[in-house]
């Protein structure tokens, strides 16, 4: 099938908008590819650094005949989804030791548990952990001593950090190596219920710590499809997984075979070798178009919106909002998955998963098939999936027909016309709506402003009894220089409740909602934030606000909205206190949210 005409034309748009940096960026990764592989250029002693504690690889290091790859892992046991890492680097080792090649932990990133820091102090750190993460990432590589590298990451802003690490070496081929869901505990939406209770104030704190744990109950991502698992989805969509990775559970034989056939493909395609795919090369306009088709297919999450921008210029590419929002509206939402549905991810890949999507898309000439991975060349590998026949890991053809419609569908047949994020601007400025989980008579909501500087105000408010009608809820000083734009997970509940009880009811705000937020229709990360005198700054309780995701607007209907003055709020308390205190020139040099929200570019 040809590509389709809409997906062309945002291409060529990224292309022509990014010739000038993509030139250089390729350009620095010739230049550094030119140079061989770098252990030919450290000296004896430097050598003998790298050598000292590797033990039984320490001959075939010095030889320096065979690939040497890196290991950047982000494992620690606060996370779920990253536990499993915590043998993955001595069975890669032995996995490499069996090829004839070796590996080594080059270095650490930090891992912070979105999950544990939501409503907390310590949410604040959360989006700049990403670039703190690229920057650790960027120390372990700097030992120049790798031919490949393989990047162990899965959650929230680790697999974008680590994605900009891998374009900023992007001369080095690198594969991402997940760990998997956990296994399915009681459903999302039952879950959700309880929140809801207890937010009321009928479920008691035991019933809701019994909801909880019986939610989030052993090793791996959680099962909800959140931004860890938007992650994975992702690099199965731009080539950086190997086919079929993204969920298998942790533990099983199939997942430590992926484990050890991802070590052996790193050593494949290394400059040592005929098949060198830097990743530089993989990651193209290419690639981030079909990350954001995944993206709007699948009704992933929005902090993705924020991720790709900054990943993209990591390898020299520039995306802006209007991509997002002209690919949404050319890609059916194929996918329902809690909490766009009742699904978890592991239902999802029993269905047929990211196979069978890859496969319908690319029939529908919705995809870029003419790509560069890290398996070969061409994303119809993608549609394929892994089995173990003999014990001996194959792949096969993917699934040609969902088996669960209630799940997945065909491009032809879809849940809904256009994908699962919007873009909506007016004179509010720019923001997203997440659209794949809020029922199609909520897409257009026109109330009354209750303005609020934090969630624990909206909460408060909630509990005095203060809402009492429709209402736009708009939280403000909560963007990148603000105060680290956490995301405002909390409020779910509180505004599902609100919705409940039929209201119709918005949240319109310049931080973040979590990648597992659903059915309130929510405005988010609008830019310029009010911290910088964006627009938000100048709402009062009492105005009249239209958001209108179906039309995509965002507006201020009171007149003389435009003339005030914006209002400039107290931010100290925000300065101080879990670290944040490390954070503030981290603030104060914040790009845009509709750039990335980075302080690397």
């Amino acid at each position: 099938m040809p590509l389709d005409s809409r997906i062309a034309a945002v291409t060529d748009r990224i292309r022509a908008r990014s010739a000038d940096s993509r030139a250089a960026y390729l350009d620095r990764l010739a230049r550094a590819a030119d140079q061989g592989p770098a252990r030919a250029h450290l000296s004896c002693s430097n050598a003998a650094h790298v050598y000292a504690a590797t033990g039984p690889d320490k001959q075939a290091l010095v030889t320096g005949r065979a690939p040497h790859l890196g290991i950047v892992t982000a494992y620690n046991d606060m996370l779920s989804a990253h536990q499993p890492y915590e043998d993955y680097p001595a069975r890669i080792r032995a996995a490499a030791r069996a090829a004839g090649i070796t590996a080594q932990v080059a270095g650490g990133v930090p891992a912070m548990c979105d999950g544990v820091t939501q409503g907390q102090p310590g949410m604040e750190l959360s989006l700049f952990s990403r670039d703190v993460i690229a920057l650790s990432a960027g120390v372990a590589m700097s030992h120049n001593c790798f031919d490949a590298a393989l990047w162990l990451g899965v959650c929230d802003k680790i697999v974008p950090g680590l994605v900009i690490a891998a374009a900023t070496f992007g001369h080095v081929p690198a594969i991402f190596v997940p760990a998997g869901p956990m296994t399915s505990g009681i459903p999302n939406d039952e879950k959700a219920r309880v929140r809801q209770r207890f937010a009321t104030g009928q479920a008691s704190r035991e019933d809701l710590m019994a909801a909880e744990m019986a939610s989030y109950h052993g090793p791996g991502t959680c099962t909800f499809y959140g931004t860890a698992n938007t992650n994975q989805m992702l690099m199965e969509f731009m080539g950086l997984h190997l086919p079929g990775a993204a969920f298998v559970n942790p533990g099983t034989p199939l997942r430590e075979a992926l484990t050890e056939a991802a070590v052996v493909r790193a050593g494949a395609i290394t400059a040592l070798g005929n098949d060198w795919r830097p990743a530089g090369q993989i990651l193209d306009e290419r690639a981030f178009v079909n990350g954001i088709v995944g993206l709007m297919a699948t009704g992933g999450s929005t902090n993705l919106v924020l991720h790709l921008p900054a990943m993209a210029q990591a390898a020299g590419i520039r995306l802006d909002l209007q991509d997002f929002a002209d690919i949404s509206a050319a890609v059916p939402l194929m996918a329902r998955v809690y909490p766009n549905g009742l699904a978890d991810v592991n239902h999802f890949h029993a269905a047929g998963g990211i196979a069978y999507l890859i496969g319908e898309l690319l029939e529908a000439g919705l995809l870029h098939p003419d790509v560069k991975t890290v398996a070969g060349d061409g994303l119809h590998l993608y549609a394929q999936e892994p089995k173990l026949e003999g014990g001996r890991l194959v792949w096969g053809e993917g699934p040609k027909s969902s088996l669960n419609d209630r799940i997945l569908r065909p491009h032809a047949d879809p849940f809904a016309a256009t994908g699962g994020l919007a873009q909506v601007q007016g004179n509010l400025g720019r923001g997203v709506v997440k659209v794949s989980a809020v029922p199609a008579d909520r897409h257009v909501i026109e109330a009354p402003a209750r303005v609020f500087h934090d969630q624990a105000a909206v909460k408060a408010a909630f509990q005095r009894g203060e809402f009492t009608g429709d209402v736009v809820v708009v939280v403000r000083f909560q963007g990148p220089r603000a105060n680290g734009m956490p995301e405002l997970h909390a409020l779910t509940p509180v505004l599902s409740v609100l919705q409940d009880r039929g209201h119709r009811v918005a949240l319109v705000t310049d931080g973040r909602m979590s990648g597992a937020s659903g059915k309130v229709p929510a405005a988010i990360h609008v830019s310029p934030e009010a911290a910088m005198g964006g627009p938000l700054a100048r709402v009062q309780d009492g105005d009249l606000i239209r958001l209108d995701a179906a039309a995509g607007t965002l507006e201020v209907l009171t007149p003389g909205f435009a003339e005030r003055a914006p209002v400039v709020a107290d931010l100290t308390a925000n300065g101080f206190g879990v670290g944040r205190e490390l954070f503030a020139r981290l603030r104060a040099g914040a790009g845009a949210a509709t750039e990335g929200a980075s302080i690397l570019f």
